[in-house]
């Protein structure tokens, strides 16, 4: 008899966090993009983090930025960008968070069975290609 909860859920693991790198850069590669790619756990911890020597030294904070704000808000950025204009759901956001929200596309939330696991976080392509970037690797990890 298992000891494990019923409403339990895996975590996003190394292995898992590691495959959401690989799909993302292959992606990136794929596009001739060079990008920098970070995995958060449902905690915010990072599990795992890629900048290649190409890409533009800011990227790296990027991707982690965009891996927060979609974790800490359960949402792709992407969708959120509005919500931060004036007049928007977050345009009174507090930002006196760990670190700061960064509402630009390229952050998208993990879920295994309807739960949040985790988020992962692409920079340094234009902001539509790294969401691409970012949600072909949710895809993939999905489908593994």
């Amino acid at each position: 008899m298992s000891t494990t909860p019923a409403t339990a859920v895996a975590p996003l693991t190394i292995e898992d966090a590691e495959a959401l790198v690989t799909a993302a850069r292959r992606a990136a590669e794929a596009a001739g993009v060079t990008v920098s790619v970070t995995v958060l756990d449902a905690g915010g911890h990072l599990l795992a983090f890629r900048r290649d020597d190409r890409a533009l030294l800011i990227s790296g904070e990027t991707s982690t930025r965009k891996a927060y704000t979609a974790l800490q808000l359960n949402a792709p950025t992407a969708d959120l960008v509005d919500a931060v204009q004036p007049g928007g759901l977050f345009h009174t956001l507090p930002t006196a968070l760990d670190r700061p929200l960064l509402f630009i596309a390229g952050g998208v939330p993990v879920h295994r069975d309807g739960r949040l696991i985790g988020a992962v976080g692409v920079g340094g392509g234009a902001p539509e290609q790294d969401h691409g970037f970012a949600t072909t690797a949710v895809e993939a990890l999905v489908q593994h």
